[in-house]
C-alpha cells in the first residue's frame, strides 16, 4: 500500500530539516554573505554568495542520531583575482574569516573549501568560485590547480528531473539520504546518490505509465526499480559522468568496494519497497515498509492531536487564506495532457553589481530585495490557448502583513509576470494552461528568498 498520509507524515517528523535548524541555518548564511560583502579582501570582486548542494537543491535532511550534524554548501562567487595563483583563494578566505572575532574559532581550511562550524548543530562550507576564460572553476589548495565546475548547469538538471517526477524526486532523494544514514549498510555520497537517482527519472516512462510519479511513495518505487534494474548487470564500478557536462567522472569519489556494498543494498531495498507497495494489507505493508524506514514510519498523528499542540505552544497570526484552487474556486477542471509540455521559469534582475541569473540554476534561491521575470519558456500546446498564474507567499511575514495572496489571474501580459521578492520563505509561482475550458497543462517554480 502507498500509505500516504504515513509518508507525510515521516517525511515531517523524521526526514525533513525542522524549521529550527532551517532558520538558523538561513540566518548564518545571510551574516557569512554580508561579511564577504563587506569584507576588505574581497569586496571589489564580490558578486554573490550563492547556495550549492543539498541547500540549494533542497535535500538536506534531519541528522539521524543527536551526535550528527549537518551542512550546508555555499559558493563565493567572485571575479578572477588576475594576481593571486589557485591555492590563494581558500588560503585568503581562511585568513579572512580568521581575522574575525565571530569567525576565528569557527573556521578551517579544506582542500576546495573553508568550512565554519557551529559547533553540535551543523557546519557551511564556503568555496571559492569563479569565472576564468569564460568557464567556471572552484580551486584547490593542495594541488594548486583550477578545477572545472557547472553548479548552475547540475542545478539546472537536478531541477528538470525533480519536475519530470512531478516534483517527488527530491523527496525520494531525502528518503535514500536518510536510509544511507539510518541503516549504515552503504555509503555514497549525497552527489552521486542524487546523480544515479535522478538519472533513473524517465520521460518516457511516463508516457507508457502515466502514474509512475504521481506521489512520493509511488515515485520511489519506480525510482527504486529502475535503479535496480541499472545495477544489477553492472558488477563493477561504472562511470557516472557529471550531467551538466564538464567532463568529470563522479566515479572518482568512490570506490569497488563501496559501490558493491552500495549495489547490494540498494537491489536488497528496492525488493522490499516493491513488496511494500504492493501489499494490500494495511498491517502487513505497514510492517514492511517499517522493514525498509524502521520504527519511525508509524501510523501519523491526528490533525485534532497536531492542532491541540499547535494552539499549545503558539498564538496564530490572523490573516486571510486567498488562496484559490483552479478547480474549486475558479471552475477550470484538470485534464493534464502528458502529451503536452509546458514550462516556466523565473530570472533574477541584474541589481547593482550583482548579475541576473535563472532561479533554477541556483537552487531556486533568492536574496530579498531583488525582482523576478517569470515567463513561459516552453509550450507545445496548440494554438488557442489562454495561460493563468498563481503567485503564493508563505511564512510567517507574509502571515504577519495578510500578504498571502494565492489568486490565479489570467495574466494580460500572455507570456510574462515581474514580480519582487520581499518575504523570507519558501514561496511558488504556479502557470497553468487552459484549451477548451480545461487545464491541459501546468508548471510551478519554487522560489526560496533567503
Amino acid at each position: 500500500m502507498k500509505l500516504l498520509d504515513y509518508f507525510k507524515a515521516f517525511l515531517e517528523t523524521e526526514v525533513n530539516l525542522d524549521s529550527a535548524r532551517l532558520a538558523r541555518l538561513n540566518d548564518h548564511v545571510e551574516a557569512i554573505t554580508g561579511f564577504l560583502e563587506g569584507s576588505s579582501t574581497f569586496t571589489d570582486n564580490f558578486i554573490d554568495v550563492i547556495p550549492q548542494g543539498s541547500y540549494a537543491h533542497k535535500t538536506i535532511i534531519q541528522p539521524v542520531r543527536q551526535s550528527d550534524d549537518f551542512d550546508a554548501d555555499l559558493l563565493l562567487y567572485v571575479e578572477e583575482f588576475p594576481e593571486w595563483e589557485a591555492a590563494d583563494y581558500v588560503e585568503n578566505l581562511w585568513q579572512c574569516f580568521r581575522a574575525s572575532g565571530i569567525y576565528k574559532d569557527k573556521a578551517s581550511r579544506r582542500t576546495r573549501c573553508v568550512t565554519i562550524n557551529y559547533a553540535g548543530d551543523f557546519h557551511i562550507d564556503v568555496v571559492p568560485f569563479l569565472d576564468r576564460h569564460g568557464l567556471k572553476w572552484v580551486t584547490n589548495r593542495h594541488e594548486n590547480t583550477f578545477e572545472l565546475t557547472d553548479p548552475e548547469g547540475y542545478n539546472a538538471w537536478l531541477n528538470e528531473r525533480n519536475k519530470s517526477a512531478s516534483r517527488n524526486l527530491v523527496p525520494v532523494i531525502r528518503l535514500l539520504k536518510y536510509l544511507r544514514d539510518f541503516k549504515t549498510t552503504f555509503d555514497v555520497k549525497s552527489i552521486v546518490l542524487n546523480v544515479l537517482l535522478g538519472e533513473r527519472v524517465d520521460d518516457a516512462a511516463e508516457l507508457s505509465d502515466p502514474g509512475c510519479y504521481s506521489d512520493v511513495p509511488t515515485t520511489l518505487r519506480s525510482v527504486m526499480n529502475s535503479l535496480k534494474a541499472y545495477l544489477e548487470p553492472r558488477l563493477t564500478l561504472p562511470t557516472i559522468s557529471d550531467p551538466s557536462g564538464t567532463g568529470e567522472n563522479l566515479s572518482d569519489r568512490w570506490n569497488q568496494e563501496g559501490y558493491t556494498a552500495f549495489r547490494t543494498a540498494m537491489i536488497r531495498y528496492a525488493d522490499w519497497i516493491d513488496d511494500a507497495w504492493i501489499d494490500t494489507d494495511l498491517e502487513s505493508s505497514i510492517s514492511k515498509w517499517q522493514r525498509v524506514f524502521g520504527s519511525g514510519f508509524k501510523k501519523p498523528v491526528t490533525k485534532q492531536a497536531t492542532e491541540l499542540v499547535r494552539l499549545s505552544t503558539t498564538l496564530p497570526v490572523p490573516y486571510h487564506n486567498t488562496e484559490q484552487d483552479l478547480v474549486r474556486d475558479v471552475g477550470i477542471p484538470l485534464a493534464i495532457d502528458v502529451r503536452y509540455r509546458f514550462r516556466i521559469s523565473g530570472r533574477v534582475s541584474k541589481l547593482g553589481g550583482m548579475g541576473a541569473y535563472y532561479l533554477h540554476d541556483r537552487g531556486n534561491k533568492v536574496r530579498r530585495g531583488r525582482k523576478i521575470q517569470f515567463q513561459v519558456e516552453v509550450c507545445n500546446v496548440p494554438e488557442p490557448h489562454r495561460i493563468y498564474w498563481k503567485v503564493l507567499n508563505r511564512g510567517n511575514k507574509a502571515q504577519e502583513l495578510d500578504t498571502i495572496r494565492g489568486q490565479i489571474e489570467e495574466s494580460g501580459r500572455k507570456w510574462k509576470q515581474l514580480e519582487p521578492t520581499a518575504f523570507i520563505g519558501p514561496h511558488f509561482v504556479e502557470a497553468y494552461v487552459v484549451k477548451n475550458g480545461v487545464c491541459v497543462a501546468r508548471d510551478r517554480q519554487d522560489v526560496i528568498i533567503i
